[in-house]
């Protein structure tokens, strides 16, 4: 069975990173299903047995998203709140992410030194993300881990790829690993 990316970004026409990954994606339809959130559900109504549905056809699930304060976007957080529902999710009879391979691959806009302790924010990104591995766990799935991208902080009135000054090997290269990334939680 394929993968599940589930993608969750408010406004991918102007992302750089996460619209490049989604294109290394897409080369593979037969390996990954991208499913985007905020293209299926512009009106955020979310189709909860949809959903569930899509997630029992694949063998594991990834949530791409970009960092936004400190956590991910909104809609996001809603289908969470949705989807993973006692009985289906958790409970004495939710099984349906037992042992079901998840991993998070996120973007930063931050610099990952700024992500540490003692960096400018005080905690690392693996600690900002623990409610999604505590998640995870509450659920019984097995969480593999986060593919992360960091960047700068923007500079007013510049955009994403300016501030970042990304050149295309560097994104490609990105989008390689997020792919290799995946092919090791599949094993």
């Amino acid at each position: 069975m394929k993968t599940l990316i589930v993608v969750a970004h408010p406004s991918m026409e102007a992302s750089v990173v996460n619209k490049r990954w989604l294109k290394e994606l897409k080369t593979q339809p037969e390996k990954y299903t991208v499913h985007d959130l905020y293209k299926a559900y512009p009106d955020w109504k979310i189709d909860v047995e949809k959903e569930q549905k899509l997630i029992e056809a694949h063998d594991s699930l990834i949530l791409q998203f970009p960092i936004q304060w400190f956590s991910c976007p909104a809609l996001l957080k809603q289908w969470l709140d949705d989807v993973f529902t006692y009985g289906w999710a958790y409970g004495s009879k939710g099984s349906h992410l037992k042992n079901r391979k998840v991993a998070l691959a996120v973007s930063a806009g931050i610099r990952q030194s700024d992500y540490s302790e003692q960096g400018r924010y005080q905690y690392t990104l693996e600690q900002l993300l623990i409610p999604f591995e505590t998640t995870f766990s509450y659920c019984q799935a097995d969480y593999r881990s986060v593919y992360a991208f960091y960047g700068n902080e923007h500079a007013p009135g510049a955009t994403e790829e300016e501030e970042w000054e990304l050149d295309r090997d560097i994104l490609s290269r990105s989008a390689n690993e997020y792919i290799a990334f995946i092919q090791g939680i599949e094993k």
